[in-house]
């Protein structure tokens, strides 16, 4: 891998990681129509790092609360009805899904599930879930001619079967094209929560996964001569820098305008990978790692 073809992946994981668009998606689309090998599931994971480290840093005042509470919640009893303990056990609870599923289906993740085909049907299936989830939401929180509108549910309400389903809609990221905050957002919404609320959480719960995640294909690829460490250092660099604006921005997006853009973008770029694919022009396999 060159440092200019990090650069642009780094940029692409920093842009995609917490947009409704699916990064893991993006980084193999860039390298396929670049005609660049594709990164990797090794690749993605450590980059991965750069922007929940951006994460991190956003959300550094309720992760220091949450952790506190937590850890206090250990000994003390009193405080395991805290709200913010409560959520250290909630994102450990959601965070069991993907745990199970990325370590039992590790080989289909590196393999498989890469094909461009999977990767252009979920980004169309699951646009149409987020703009149902969207509708959905922004009808309960405009009402109607002959309805009121419907108070929706903060993280105060979040339970252990909610941060189960929202543990599992984060597990379906494993297959790129879904995204990881879509799949969580469009759960929480379809749950009725807020549209922030539903944000908030699944960003903190992408912490412990993708941290874990990265870590596990960090020690696999410090065993590997296949890692161009320069580059891929670089890339988590840019991807870190990108992220942090990426999400004050949606943070702030989301609050007052819709889904659909995203979307109709997710929609479009679906049929443009199948009609490439049917004809020939691009492969389903275009750019496929050798190593």
């Amino acid at each position: 891998m060159s440092w200019f073809e990090s650069l642009i992946l780094g940029l692409v994981q920093g842009l995609t990681e917490f947009l409704p668009v699916s990064s893991s998606a993006h980084l193999r689309l860039t390298a396929a129509f670049a005609g660049w090998h594709d990164p990797g599931a090794a690749f993605t994971a450590i980059t991965q790092i750069g922007t929940e480290a951006a994460v991190l840093i956003y959300f550094r005042q309720d992760i220091g609360r949450i952790i506190s509470a937590w850890t206090r919640s250990l000994t003390d009893r009193s405080m395991r009805h805290d709200s913010d303990a409560r959520m250290g056990w909630l994102v450990i609870v959601g965070s069991i899904p993907i745990g199970v599923l990325g370590l039992t289906l590790k080989d289909q993740i590196e393999g498989p599930f890469r094909d461009l085909r999977i990767t252009a049907t979920m980004l169309i299936v699951v646009g149409v879930i987020i703009g149902i989830a969207d509708r959905m939401a922004a009808r309960d929180e405009k009402g109607g001619r002959h309805r009121t509108p419907k108070q929706r549910k903060e993280l105060e309400n979040l339970n252990v079967r909610d941060g189960l389903i929202y543990g599992l809609c984060q597990a379906a990221a494993l297959v790129p094209g879904v995204s990881r905050s879509g799949a969580t957002i469009s759960g929480g919404l379809f749950m009725g929560y807020r549209r922030e609320a539903a944000a908030r959480y699944s960003f903190l719960l992408a912490v412990p996964a993708v941290l874990a995640s990265g870590a596990f294909e960090l020690k696999d690829a410090m065993e590997s001569d296949h890692v161009s460490w320069g580059p891929t250092l670089f890339a988590t660099v840019i991807a870190f820098a990108v992220g942090y604006v990426v999400i004050a921005w949606f943070m702030k997006f989301i609050s007052t305008k819709s889904f659909m853009p995203f979307v109709w973008y997710r929609i479009a770029l679906g049929i443009v990978i199948i009609a490439l694919v049917a004809t020939g022009a691009l492969s389903p396999h275009a750019a496929e790692s050798s190593g």
